[in-house]
């Protein structure tokens, strides 16, 4: 469940950065892009090696991604590239990726 919430993420963010300015292209932009696919990538990357201490060291990497995507995207608001409504409505969604892949790792951590 989570890996999908974060795929769909990846959507919603993709279509954000997409009124990001042409100069940021290869810097903010591409920054943002890394984050947000590192986050679905490392919780399926976990949960291909089958142990659950690896496991949950993936969910961490890709907790900390998020956290790393949140800042970013705060700072795309902060520069005036992205509206505040675009903005709550992803980090939101943001949110929503972290608590649950918090409550995962706390889940596999008491098995």
């Amino acid at each position: 469940m989570v890996w999908n919430k974060a795929m769909n993420l990846v959507v919603s963010v993709y279509s954000l950065i997409s009124k990001l300015p042409d100069y940021e292209k290869f810097g903010l932009s591409d920054q943002i892009r890394r984050c947000v696919v590192s986050i679905p990538s490392n919780i399926a990357e976990g949960h291909g090696r089958k142990n659950i201490k690896e496991f949950i060291h993936f969910l961490c990497i890709s907790y900390g991604s998020a956290n790393e995507l949140e800042t970013q995207l705060i700072i795309c608001e902060k520069l005036g590239y992205i509206d505040n409504k675009s903005i709550t409505d992803v980090l939101f969604d943001l949110d929503e990726v972290q608590k649950m892949i918090h409550s995962l790792v706390r889940y596999l951590e008491s098995k």
